[in-house]
Order: C-alpha cells, then structure tokens, then sequence
C-alpha cells in the first residue's frame, strides 16, 4: 500500500501493526469527524443528547443498512457485537433441555455468554466439530445439518471466526434452521467492510457485527440486525426510557416513535453516541478511497505472505483461499511457546499480532489492512524464521516451554 495511505491512519510509526482484526484503526479522518461530534456534545449536552440524538441516530442507521443490505427498521445500534449477540442470547425463551448448537471455532467471550444462558435457563450447548481444512460447503453444511435435533433451538455461528480466520459458508446452514424451527444467530464481528453483506437477503433471524473493525469507525460503533418477524422476541440488556409496557404488542411503537426493537435497545441511559455518527464519515472515506481496489490488494497481500511461510514451516494451512477471510488468515506455525513468541515479536521486532494455541495447532493470525506493505510482510517473516529456527534445526528457536 502507498505511504500516502498509511499516514492517514494514527498507528505508531515504530509498531508493524498486523492486528487490524482484532480492534481495526480509525482513519484520521473519521477520527476527526468523531471528535468534531463529541465537542459539538459537549458544548451543549441537553440539546444533543434531550433534543436532537434521536434524528442525528437516524442518520446512520440508514447509511449502515444501505451499506449492508438491509431495511433501517431491521438495524439498532450497539456498542459492539458481543453486546448485540448478549442481547439476543438472554432474551430468547430457552427451557431446560433446548439445545443451543455452535462450532468449535467459536469467540471466547460468546463462548461464555452461552454457557451463562444455559446456566441460568437450564438449557444445553451442543458443538460440532467443524470438518479440517476447511474446504467444501458440503461438508460445513453436512456437518452443522448433522448437529441438529429435535431438541435444537438456536443455531448460533460465526460468519468469520475469530482464531481461524475462516469464511464459514453459512447460507445453507441458515436456511436448513429456518426450515426446522431453529433461531439462526450469527456473530458477525469481522464482517462489515470485510466481505460484501445483504443481511435481509440472507435471513438469519438475528446478525450482530461490529463497525469498528473492517469499516474502520471510532470504537463503540456496531449494530444488531433482527429479521421484523423476531425482533418481538427482544428485550433490551438495560431498561431505560426506550422501552415501553407494550413492546411486545403487535404495531407497538416505542417511546421516542420508532419500533420497540430500535427504541428499547438504543435508549439506555446517558452514553456518548459519537462513534455510531461518525459512520458516515467512515463509509465516505471508503468510497473516496477505493476501498474495494485496496482491499483486493490486501487479499493477495495475506494469502501471498501465508503461502511464503507456509513453505518454510511446511505446514499445510487450515482452509482453501475460498473459505478463508479475505484480508486475515491465520496462519499454522510449529510447535513453540506461543506467549514467549508473541511476547518477543512485540519486544523485540515490535511486530503487533497474536500468536497463540488453537485446539492442536500454533497460530499467528495476520491481518492486512490498507496501511500495511510487503516491506512489513517481510519483517514479518525475517522475524518468525529468527524465532522459531525455521530453515535450520530447530533448537535455535523458541521451543515448547
């Protein structure tokens, strides 16, 4: 990528940052924007926040919908998408033995916020493990299919996993729960700006996913997308002025004159709302950019740098290009003290990226972004060969402590 592009963000210039998927970057633009926001706030909170929040809310929620493929009246916005998935996990009336069914790939925060519902409902997690590599549908779909019973009530999945960095093809897998009965949730955290979404066409029931990571907005910018058939299903995690004694009434509106499902989830007390109005800001920036040329390149970039150390450690990767996301991959590397490996190539390369240990394999996750270049690649690489003696006999790196 352009040095031009790259000084548009606000990265260290002494950090090789490669950790985009973990909590994006904010361009300085739409950093600017969202500052802009926060002291026109404070330089007179009654009227920004009593008088004038629910119009300027408004805003972008349309353009997020439009940008992703869905009604206005299908999106709400949230801090992030494990708030939006808890949401939807502690609102569905689950009973002793439901069945919840999800993979073995999934979001460790998610992971327990379903182990606390089934505590408190009495309900039971069921996990399928997924067919590796991934490398056909069939075979994801066969597997999740295989998963379900009588007893299934929610499917829950990642679109984009967050240790694999794996594209899981969910459409079937959706459909396939609709036809049994079954609440399809999905945690759509690395998706927005990631890969293109037409949430209403894909009809899951309920779809969270976080703004601040792909679509590069201030952090506390996310949404919930509910399908209009089950958003009456949904009760707000804090009940504020939003929510109404008939929100769950048929043609019920909410408080300030939207749905309940809109009203009840984006009302809850006094927060700052500037990181969702700055969305605008983040999705021109894009356009302005030609996000999708750049964001090509760093596909090629990610599947370039996993192929070149897939040939040094000889370690076949955990999917095909298709069903791997397209800007972060996770990368298999040999056995070794994953902590001691991250640790140094902070400390000592001042290279940002987890490294870490998924089921029997060693992981380095990479992410590229548009401020990233082959240069860092390299150093990248350099640094992992130094590491872990790839290339020679492997008592010169960091062994399993």
């Amino acid at each position: 990528m352009s040095d031009n592009l790259a000084r548009q963000f606000l990265l260290r210039e002494d950090v090789t940052f490669l950790n985009h998927g973990s909590f994006g970057a904010c361009p300085r633009p739409v950093f600017e924007t969202y500052q802009a926001l926060q002291l026109e706030l404070e330089s007179e909170p009654v009227e920004f926040l009593g008088r004038r929040l629910h119009e300027l809310m408004r805003v972008p929620r349309e353009a997020v919908a439009a940008e992703l493929g869905a009604a206005p009246t299908n999106i709400a916005a949230v801090i992030n998408a494990t708030s939006g998935l808890n949401v939807v996990a502690q609102s569905l009336p689950l009973k002793p033995g439901d069945q919840i069914l999800t993979t073995d790939h999934e979001y460790s925060a998610l992971e327990k916020t379903w182990a606390y519902v089934c505590r408190k409902t009495g309900a039971e997690l069921v996990v399928v493990r997924v067919p590796m590599p991934l490398v056909s549908e069939e075979a994801f779909t066969q597997a999740i299919i295989a998963g379900m019973t009588e007893r299934t009530r929610v499917l829950f999945l990642s679109h984009i996993t967050s240790p694999t960095a794996l594209l899981f093809p969910i459409e079937r897998s959706i459909a396939a729960a609709r036809e049994r009965g079954i609440w399809s949730v999905i945690d759509g955290a690395h998706t927005p700006g990631h890969i293109p979404l037409a949430l209403d066409a894909l009809g899951a029931d309920f779809y969270s996913g976080n703004c601040h990571k792909w679509m590069m907005t201030p952090k506390g910018s996310a949404f919930l997308h509910a399908r209009p058939e089950a958003q009456g299903l949904l009760d707000p995690l804090v009940i504020s002025h939003g929510w109404t004694q008939e929100s769950r009434q048929p043609g019920a509106l909410g408080a300030f004159g939207n749905s309940p499902f809109i009203d009840g989830i984006e009302v809850q007390g006094t927060r700052d709302p500037s990181a969702w109005l700055a969305l605008p800001s983040a999705i021109a920036f894009r356009e302005e950019n030609d996000w999708t040329e750049i964001a090509g390149h760093c596909r090629q970039l990610a599947q370039d740098t996993a192929g070149r150390l897939g040939a040094l450690t000889g370690l076949p990767p955990l999917s095909s290009p298709a069903f791997s996301a397209p800007q972060m991959v996770a990368m298999p590397i040999p056995e070794c003290d994953t902590a001691e490996v991250h640790r140094l190539l902070f400390d000592r390369y001042r290279i940002e990226i987890p490294v870490f240990k998924w089921q029997d394999h060693c992981i380095a996750r990479l992410s590229v972004q548009g401020y990233n270049s082959r240069p860092q690649m390299d150093r990248l690489l350099e640094a992992l060969t130094d590491l872990l003696g790839l290339g020679m006999t492997r008592a010169g790196g960091v062994g399993q402590g």
